[in-house]
C-alpha cells in the first residue's frame, strides 16, 4: 500500500515538474508552446580583420548551439524566432608590457584578441524581446603562442561565449 501511494505521489509531482506557462528548457530558456521555429541568416564579416571563415564558423557555430539546446525547428526564413547580424570587429591588442634585457627593446607578453557581433532578434510573437544590440568577447595569449597555428581555436572559444551570450539574451531571456 505505501509503495503505491509513493508511486502515485512520484507521478503527481513529475507531472506538475512538466507542465507550466510555457516550455521549459534544461538550459534556462522559457518559450512560448506557439514557438516552433527559428530563422538564422549568415551573419556576414565586416571586420577588417581575422580568418577568412569567420563567417561560415560564426553561423554554423550558432544553429548548432540553437539546434542543440532547444526543440526549435530552424527553417531558412520568416521563423517565429528570427535572429542575423554581422561580425562588427576584430582586433589583437598588446596586453601586458615586459620589459627587454639590457639592449633590447621594450615587448609585450601577452595580446588579446576581441571579437564583437552585432545582432538583431526579432520574436514574431512577442516584440518585447526583440533586440538589436553588439556581443564581444576575448580571449588572451602568450606571445611565445604561434598565433597562426592557434588563432582557429582561440576564434572557436571566443566565438562560443559570444553564441551562449546571444542564446540568454534571446531565448533564455537572462
Amino acid at each position: 500500500m505505501n509503495l503505491r501511494i509513493f508511486s502515485l505521489l512520484l507521478l503527481l509531482i513529475s507531472l506538475g515538474f512538466s507542465t507550466g506557462c510555457g516550455v521549459y528548457n534544461f538550459t534556462g530558456g522559457t518559450l512560448s508552446p506557439e514557438i516552433k521555429t527559428i530563422s538564422i541568416q549568415q551573419f556576414y564579416n565586416n571586420a577588417p580583420l581575422g580568418p577568412s571563415n569567420m563567417s561560415a564558423l560564426f553561423t554554423e557555430t550558432i544553429k548548432d548551439y540553437f539546434q542543440q539546446n532547444t526543440s526549435l525547428e530552424l527553417v531558412d526564413n520568416n521563423g517565429d524566432l528570427q535572429l542575423d547580424g554581422f561580425i562588427s570587429n576584430y582586433t589583437i591588442t598588446p596586453v601586458a608590457a615586459t620589459a627587454g634585457s639590457q639592449g633590447q627593446a621594450d615587448f609585450s607578453a601577452l595580446s588579446r584578441i576581441t571579437i564583437t557581433v552585432s545582432a538583431a532578434y526579432t520574436n514574431i510573437n512577442d516584440p518585447t524581446f526583440d533586440f538589436d544590440r553588439s556581443f564581444s568577447f576575448f580571449k588572451d595569449f602568450d606571445n611565445s603562442t604561434n598565433l597562426a597555428s592557434n588563432e582557429e581555436a582561440f576564434v572557436e572559444e571566443i566565438f562560443d561565449q559570444i553564441v551562449l551570450d546571444i542564446f540568454n539574451a534571446s531565448v533564455a531571456n537572462w
